[in-house]
This record gives structure tokens, sequence and C-alpha cells, in this order.
């Protein structure tokens, strides 16, 4: 009997505060329903959006990285030389007349953190140099494969407009940036593919403690006839869960004193929330979250977690093992692309000396290098991409 009416109003009020979406495929303590999900474009957007740990690790990589400068070497004889103008820097500093170079990159890091995939498109004069560069809808855009292989690219999706790569110099105005992916050799891997538990789990505690407060952080319980032989009438039943819903249930009521009728007793029924820990399975789920995208989780002010003794070395490991490697295979992308496109033989590349997070290692590098007597001025030169100066062979 308790049973029955414990059930009949758990139900009553999960279908009221369905129309709140708090309590909607989610009964408390029972995570069989937190799965992974598929993470087409609009659950994407949804992690993005409605996930404060997701939001902030695209961001802080994506801001991060967007700003550092880009320049380009040419090959000269047996060395690069770095070039002061090119019409390539110009497009990287300047992609097209609505958006900066840092607002251009910015934008595709996140496509390719969130979707594993970016889409970038050179316009201009037929058979000439590109004068601007555009990101493409990365739902506008369907690879064409042919043999196992990729042979260009259909944009808009929908229409005739095919972006063939030519077989001859592998020439094509889109380039497509993508993360590996085991299961497709034409689209890219996501980073929330491998976070999407953690990403559920985070999302289904924050909405049950969102729901236990809109519910007074109250407790489930039942109502207990105290005669065991009785039974309420429909009448009655009706009359007391309406009591419930509408005077001792969300937040506004909070701390409202429970009156009973004659015979009817209170049983607290449910497991304190502290019982699950339940700061403890966000905040582990928060860090299982930027483990998947490379960011310390020191970083994002987790409680607890101190993997690294100061914010300096956490920064520190964010550059060398998150921004770094993903602008490096940028800038091999980058150049693979405008050095057919241009025709030359030229390499991008951006700036170490401008990432303030490396300052100290890199001053260390240069104490070590200017005290190595074993070495030439032009191979000291060498090692911090400075060119080599005239007499600069000879051991000093």
């Amino acid at each position: 009997m308790i049973k029955g009416y414990l059930h009949k109003i758990l139900n009553k009020v999960n279908i009221l505060s369905n129309k709140n979406t708090c309590y909607k495929n989610f009964q408390p303590f029972d995570l069989q329903y937190v799965a992974s999900s598929n993470y087409t474009t609009g659950a994407t957007v949804s992690a993005y959006f409605q996930n404060v740990i997701v939001y902030r690790c695209v961001n802080l990589i994506a801001n991060s990285a967007s700003h550092v400068p880009w320049y380009i070497k040419k090959k000269k004889q047996l060395t690069y030389e770095r070039l002061l103008h090119h019409p390539i820097l110009d497009l990287l500093q300047r992609p097209n007349y609505s958006v900066s170079g840092a607002d251009f990159f910015s934008e595709l890091i996140i496509n390719k953190l969130l979707t594993g995939n970016a889409f970038i498109l050179a316009t201009g004069i037929k058979d000439m140099l590109p004068k601007e560069l555009y990101l493409l809808n990365i739902n506008d855009v369907e690879v064409q494969e042919q043999a196992g292989q990729v042979i260009g690219y259909r944009y808009p999706s929908n229409s005739n407009n095919f972006y063939r790569i030519s077989n001859t110099h592998d020439k094509c105005p889109i380039l497509h940036m993508k993360n590996y992916n085991p299961l497709s050799k034409k689209y890219g891997m996501s980073c929330l593919d491998p976070a999407s538990m953690p990403i559920t789990l985070y999302n289904q505690v924050v909405q049950w403690n969102y729901a236990l407060l809109k519910n007074g952080a109250r407790p489930s319980g039942a109502l207990i006839l105290k005669d065991s032989n009785s039974y309420l009438s429909e009448e009655q039943f009706e009359r007391l869960r309406d009591q419930l819903l509408q005077k001792y249930t969300s937040s506004s009521n909070s701390g409202a004193p429970l009156l009973l009728e004659g015979g009817l007793d209170w049983k607290e029924m449910s497991i304190n929330p502290k019982d699950m820990d339940f700061m403890e399975s966000k905040n582990s789920a928060a860090r299982e979250i930027a483990l998947a995208f490379g960011v310390p989780p020191q970083l994002l002010g987790i409680n607890g977690d101190n993997t690294y003794s100061n914010m300096q070395e956490a920064r520190l490991a964010l550059w060398e093992e998150t921004l770094i490697p993903l602008l490096d295979r940028i800038a091999d992308s980058l150049t693979m692309w405008f050095s057919k496109l241009f025709k030359e033989n030229i390499i991008i590349d951006f700036d170490r000396d401008c990432i303030s997070a490396l300052t100290e290692k890199r001053e260390n590098l240069w104490s070590k290098i200017s005290t190595a007597n074993f070495m030439t001025i032009n191979e000291k030169r060498r090692i911090i991409s400075l060119p080599p100066i005239d007499g600069g062979d000879k051991l000093i």
C-alpha cells in the first residue's frame, strides 16, 4: 500500500516537473539514464551551450591559440629566410573584410574541437592567387570519396558546386582540417566523443541539484496511514496530492511545516544527497571533461585539484601538451595547402617567442646556449631561429 501511494505521488511530481524539464528521464540515484550521446551537430551545440566545463575548455584553448602571430619562411639556398611581407601573411592577418585573423582562427579551432572538422575556402578570380579566406559551415560541406580516397568537396552540400582535388598537384580551393577518426576517412572525430559520458553525468548532476533546490531540498518520503487496514478514497488521495504539490514543493515553499491530517504520518525514505557525494561526482566529471580537451583542471578552478604546484606550471603544461601541438598541426596543413596554391616552397609557422607562458623556459634555454663554448655562433643562432652571420662558423 505504501509503495503504491509513493509511486503515484512521484509519478505526478515527474509529470508536473517535466514542464520545466527538471526530472525528465532521470530518477533519483539511478544512473542507468546516464548514457553517451552520438553527438550530432545539434548535440554538439547543446554540449557547448549547456555545459560550463565544455564551454570554458573550448574558449580557453581557442582564445589562447588564436592570438599567436604567424610568420612565413621561404627556402633560400640551404636555409629558410623569414619574410616580412607576403600575400599569404596578409591573408592570415586579415582573411576577409569581415573578420580579423584572431577571430578567424578562434572559430576554426572551436569548429575543430567541437566537430572534429574545419573547412576553409579560398576565393578570388579563377586561375589567380586567392584574395580571401572563409570558414565554411560544417553542415554545408559534403566530403566526396571514390574507391576509399577523398576526391573533393561539395559545397553547399545540396548543390552542384563541386571542388575537386587536382590529380596532378593535389590542389583544391577548400582545405579540410580534421582530427584523427579511426572510423572514418571523410570526417574527423570530435573531442566531445570520448567525453560524452562525463558530460552527460555532469549535466545530470547539475539538473538533479537544480530540481532538488526547486523542491526546497526536501527529501522524498511517504505519507503513511497509521491504521494499516485503512485506505484513502480517490477524492482524499487527489486532495492530498494537490496539497503536497502546491504548498510543500519548490524553493518558495522551502522550510514550510508539513500539516498532516489525523491518522497520517510522514516517513522519510530517500537517501541523503551527501551519501551520493554529488559535489565530488560533479568535480570528477569536470576533471574527465578537461582531460578530454587537454586542459589542466587547475586552470578551471575545480576544487581539490592540485596536479601542478602552481598556476604557472599548469599554463606551461597547457601550452606544451595541447596548444603547441594543435598549432603545429594547423601550421602544417596551411603550409601544404598554400604551397600548392601559390606554387612556392614556403613554411608557415607561429612565433613561439610571443607566448608569455614559455618565457621562463625560453630564458633558461638562451642562458644555456650562451655559455656553450663548444658551439659556433651560427649554431647557436640556428637553435633560436635566427639567420647565420658572416664569420659565425668558427669556434671562439
